[in-house]
């Protein structure tokens, strides 16, 4: 039995390195590149959307960003197909953390590629319509509460996100609980604004902040270090901290998974 628990893993982690590329459409009509990762099983399974950051979702040698990699494989493993759409090279563009003038925006283009994610993975019989989820980082993130009013998902995750423009909205009714994870120290996306999002939204929302974490913080293995050339940051001198706070990335990595199965009903 341990064999056949040990082998299934690898497996799971084999196709969470990989995954499969392919290809849905925006309800803005843009074709979107995306990977794709299925956990063991026929299913249907429960799905995880993940939007990446203003970094863009793949590291410069080629393959998943390291974070992005992590958090695919341990979903994979927890049960869930995992769908990761590009949004930047899609539309022929390349990271936007030092651009001012952003022709790409999470309550827009953004907030469309979630919706087509969701519309092609409900319509997949390895999936459970019921049960996706949606989940995204920083820029992503604040695409996950510019989405969190659409109808048709079991729950959203945001990690680190700007929560500004949101709190200035004259409401906030997320149509499913939202979990936000935010580092006390963040320096680019402040957590000010995401605290007070989540108490004058109630109960829908939970707030996680931890307490010396700066941006970044569920890296696996990356030093803290100072960025600079950013558009916007706390202190408006474009740079700002981040990098792994182990505690926090150990917090969150046990923490979100949990919380999903919850939605869910994995």
């Amino acid at each position: 039995m341990r064999l056949l628990v040990f082998a299934t893993a690898l497996l799971v982690a084999a196709h969470a390195e990989a995954g499969e590329t392919m290809h849905l459409t925006s309800r803005d009509g843009t074709v979107l590149n995306a990977v794709l990762i299925r956990p063991a099983g026929e299913g249907p399974h429960p799905a995880v959307i993940l939007l990446h950051g203003c970094g863009g979702r793949d590291a410069r040698a080629g393959g998943l960003d390291p974070r992005h990699a992590d958090w695919a494989r341990r979903l994979a493993e927890a049960g869930f197909v995992v769908l990761l759409p590009e949004s930047f090279t899609s539309r022929g563009q390349g990271p936007q953390c030092a651009v001012r003038e952003r022709h790409m925006l999470p309550w827009r283009e953004r907030r469309a590629d979630a919706l087509g994610a969701r519309d092609w993975l409900a319509a997949q019989p390895f999936v459970r319509a019921d049960g996706i989820a949606l989940m995204g980082w920083s820029h992503g993130g604040s695409t996950v509460l510019a989405t969190a009013d659409a109808p048709g998902f079991a729950g959203f995750v945001a990690f680190y996100p700007g929560c500004s423009r949101t709190l200035r909205a004259p409401s906030f009714a997320p149509a499913a609980p939202v979990l936000l994870l935010i580092g006390e120290a963040d320096d680019w996306t402040p957590p000010g604004p995401c605290r007070a999002l989540a108490e004058r939204a109630g109960p829908v929302v939970t707030y996680v902040g931890y307490p010396g974490a700066y941006h970044g913080f569920d890296a696996p293995g990356a030093r803290v270090r100072l960025r600079t050339g950013l558009a916007f940051t706390v202190r408006g001198d474009g740079t700002a901290h981040v990098g792994t706070d182990p505690a926090a990335r150990a917090d969150a990595i046990a923490r979100v998974p949990a919380w999903l199965v919850e939605r869910t009903g994995r």
